[in-house]
C-alpha cells in the first residue's frame, strides 16, 4: 500500500476531490481539470517509480529522489521543477539539530511532495493554503512558495537553539568545565551542516525570482517569494556568525588549554627543583656522615698489626680526622649551596 498521506485535486483554489489513489487522481483531472497535490511519506522505490510514470517525471530527477541524501537544490526538467530541501528542527532534550530531506516535483498542474522526516509539517502548509483559496488558485508555484516558507520558518527555532548553546559554551569556556572542547567541535559541525542546508536556499529563491517573468508568476506571489528570500538571507548570515564565533571559541579554548599545560609544567618543574634541593641536602649529609664512619670502620678491624695501633695519640688523631673531614665536606657543600 502506497504511503499516501494526502491526495487532493484543487480547482480555482478549492478542493474538489480527494482521490484514493493515483489512477483516480488522473481520472478526476481528465474530467474536471485542476491541480493535483500529492503528499508521500517515506515511499518505497516502487511507489516513487509509480508516481514518476503517472506524471512523466524526468529519469534523472527520479534517480536523485531514489538515491536520497541530496544537498538542497533546484533543477528544471522541461516544464517540471525538481526541488530538494533540507528541513531542520532543534531537539531540546538532546540539544542537537535534526535534519530531514524533502523532495518536490512541481509541474504545470501537479505537485508531488516526498517527505523523508518529520519536518516540515506539510499538513500545516496544506491547511494554510486551503484556508487561502486565492493563494492556492495561483497554482503549483503557490504550493512551492508555501513549502519554502514553512522550511525557512522552521529554521527560526534552530537558530534560537544554536544561539542558546553558544551562550552556554561561552559561559563554560573560562570556567574550566571538562569536555567543552568536544562540545564546541560538535556544535561547530552542526552549524556547518545547518549552513549547508540553508545556504543553497538563497540561490534557489533568487533563481525563482529571476524566472518569474518568463513563467508568468503572479505579482503577489513574487513579493511573497522575496519575503522568504529576506528571511533566508538573515538565517544564513546568523549561521555564518555562529561559525565565526565557534572558530574563535576553539582558538580561545586551545590557548587556555596551552596555558593550563604551561602552568602544570611550571608547577612540576618547581616541584622537581624542590625535590632536587632536598636530594642534595640528603646526599650532602650522607657524605659528611660517611667519612667518620669510614675511619671508624677501618680502625674497628680486629687485626694485630695495624699502623698506629699502639700509638698513644691514635684515638684523638682519629677523632680529629673524622671531625676535619666532616668539616671540610660541609664547607664544600655549603660553598656549592647544597646545604
Amino acid at each position: 500500500m502506497m504511503t499516501l498521506i494526502d491526495n487532493g485535486v484543487y480547482v480555482d483554489g478549492l478542493r474538489t476531490a480527494t482521490p484514493e489513489n493515483l489512477q483516480q487522481t488522473s481520472e478526476v483531472m481528465r474530467s474536471g481539470g485542476g491541480m493535483a497535490w500529492i503528499g508521500l511519506y517515506r515511499p518505497s522505490p516502487e511507489e516513487v517509480r509509480s508516481v514518476a510514470e503517472q506524471f512523466e517525471l524526468h529519469p534523472l530527477a527520479v534517480e536523485d529522489a531514489l538515491t536520497g541524501h541530496q544537498r538542497s537544490k533546484l533543477e528544471r526538467y522541461g516544464d517540471t521543477l525538481f526541488v530538494v530541501l533540507r528541513p531542520a528542527r532543534y531537539v531540546d532534550e538532546h540539544e542537537e539539530v535534526e535534519f530531514g530531506e524533502l523532495h518536490l516535483f512541481v509541474g504545470p498542474d501537479f505537485v508531488v511532495t516526498i517527505r523523508h522526516a518529520e519536518a516540515p509539517d506539510l499538513r500545516r502548509v496544506r491547511r494554510r493554503l486551503e484556508a487561502s483559496p486565492e493563494l492556492l488558485a495561483m497554482g503549483p508555484e503557490a504550493v512551492l512558495y508555501a513549502v519554502l516558507d514553512e522550511v525557512v520558518d522552521e529554521y527560526g527555532p534552530v537558530v534560537a537553539g544554536l544561539e542558546n548553546d553558544i551562550d552556554e559554551i561561552e559561559d563554560q569556556l573560562f570556567s574550566g568545565v571538562e569536555g567543552v572542547s568536544r562540545r564546541i567541535y560538535e556544535l561547530a559541525r552542526e552549524v556547518l551542516d545547518f549552513q549547508r542546508a540553508a545556504q543553497p536556499l538563497v540561490g534557489m529563491l533568487e533563481g525563482l525570482a529571476r524566472g518569474s517573468d518568463k513563467y508568468g508568476v503572479d505579482v503577489e506571489l513574487r513579493r511573497s517569494l522575496r519575503d522568504v528570500l529576506d528571511h533566508a538571507l538573515r538565517i544564513v548570515e546568523r549561521a555564518g556568525a555562529f561559525r565565526a564565533i565557534l572558530d574563535n571559541a576553539l582558538q580561545v579554548e586551545a590557548t587556555l588549554v596551552a596555558q593550563r599545560q604551561n602552568e602544570e609544567m611550571r608547577r612540576m618543574t618547581e616541584l622537581n627543583l624542590a625535590q632536587n634541593e632536598e636530594i642534595k641536602k640528603i646526599s650532602s649529609w650522607a657524605a659528611i656522615l660517611f667519612a667518620p664512619t669510614l675511619i671508624g670502620t677501618v680502625y674497628g678491624m680486629n687485626f694485630d698489626v695495624m699502623p698506629e695501633l699502639h700509638w698513644s695519640l691514635g684515638y684523638p688523631f682519629a677523632l680529629l680526622l673524622m671531625l676535619g673531614m666532616s668539616a671540610a665536606l660541609y664547607g664544600v657543600f655549603k660553598l656549592r649551596r647544597w646545604l
